[in-house]
């Protein structure tokens, strides 16, 4: 069955490229200003999963800007743990006395979102949308300890929005194991297993979270949410599904390739198993991209511009990436050099050339 990918689109990949230079945010007329005060509290310098809390807020703030969101969506993605969480112990600005000075920096309504994101639990929010417990208003009611709280539902579709963006920039497989069947986290103690708290251990991509981001995304087109914001590009809009099996498998495929699980000396197997994860899941870039480079490899080059400009198309409907081995800019400039290079062809015949890749204008 010949393996289809998506044609790059261009509008998205003009978004996306004005996103891989670092010095974005300092441009962005609704969020620099916000920049400053937030880098004072010290973000650049705490821990946060696969980077820093600064890597962390700004990767969130891209997607949502890559996802055209307004402008109270995109400040709650760059500020959606200064409050502190039940999952995030970093304390940014106290709520209980400096709820004034953020209001005073972003808004009344933004502050709000970000206020509400912190306090509110995030595990029994995913948990109900996970159920379809999305009220015929779009509200969602939380029984927590402090009572029952209602979201109305333009705060149900920027959460569940941000919870999208929140997830793909930070989950790798160092989560899937310290937090172990999220969202429904135990209310006491899980039992304890070292070895796999050490950080970042494999950093194998995950294997269970983009079959819950593709059902918050389809949540959005509850009809009382319809249309309260863009829909993020992925999942086909968020109107396609992605099931839990596929997802493992998807993952497990991949990484069997990328630990070299697989001979590579004829790439015929390699590349089946490539194949077949992305049948399994085609809605991240880096299967694609590896498939494209294997391609070329085998010297098929029709077949890696297509690939290479699928996986570009992924990786720009993101902003993020999937493996986080290494960071979302450096995906997007290896895809692109791919895809170059199966238009115009020149693809080195010895190793050492590799080191020499560059892409041309």
């Amino acid at each position: 069955m010949t393996l289809v990918f998506d044609s790059l689109d261009g509008a998205l990949f003009e978004r996306a490229q004005a996103l891989l230079d670092e010095d974005w945010l300092a441009r962005d007329a609704e969020l620099a200003p916000v920049l400053p005060t937030v880098l004072a509290r010290g973000v650049g310098q705490d821990w946060h999963k696969a980077g820093t809390f600064r890597h962390h807020l700004v990767g969130v703030a891209r997607s949502l800007t890559l996802w055209q969101q307004p402008r109270e969506v995109r400040l709650l993605g760059l500020l959606h743990s200064v409050y502190g969480n039940a999952f995030v112990d970093l304390v940014k600005f106290d709520p209980a006395s400096e709820r004034a000075r953020l209001r005073e920096l972003v808004g009344e309504g933004a502050e709000q979102l970000v206020y509400l994101f912190c306090i509110r639990s995030r595990a029994q929010f995913v948990r109900r949308v996970l159920e379809g417990a999305i009220a015929a208003d779009g509200s969602v009611l939380l029984d927590e300890q402090s009572g029952t709280h209602r979201l109305e539902a333009a705060e149900v579709a920027a959460f569940l929005v941000v919870s999208m963006a929140d997830t793909i920039e930070q989950w790798f497989s160092w989560q899937d194991d310290v937090y172990s069947r999220f969202p429904a986290v135990a209310e006491r103690p899980q039992a304890v297993h070292w070895a796999a708290s050490l950080w970042p251990g494999p950093m194998r991509p995950s294997g269970r979270m983009l079959h819950q981001m593709a059902m918050l995304g389809r949540a959005l087109h509850h009809p009382a949410l319809a249309g309260l914001l863009p829909l993020p590009p992925v999942f086909d809009g968020c109107r396609a599904t992605l099931s839990a099996a596929d997802e493992a498998a998807a993952t497990s495929l991949y990484w069997s390739v990328i630990q070299q699980d697989q001979p590579l000396v004829d790439l015929d197997v390699a590349t089946a198993v490539l194949e077949q994860a992305v049948r399994h899941n085609p809605w991240i870039g880096e299967p694609q991209m590896v498939l494209a480079q294997l391609y070329l490899s085998a010297g098929r080059a029709d077949d890696a511009a297509r690939a290479a400009a699928g996986a570009l198309q992924q990786f720009c409907a993101w902003g993020n990436a999937w493996d986080k081995r290494v960071a979302w800019d450096a995906w997007v400039a290896w895809t692109r050099i791919l895809r170059q290079r199966a238009s115009e062809g020149g693809w080195p015949e010895r190793l050492d050339k590799l080191n020499n890749l560059a892409l041309r204008p």
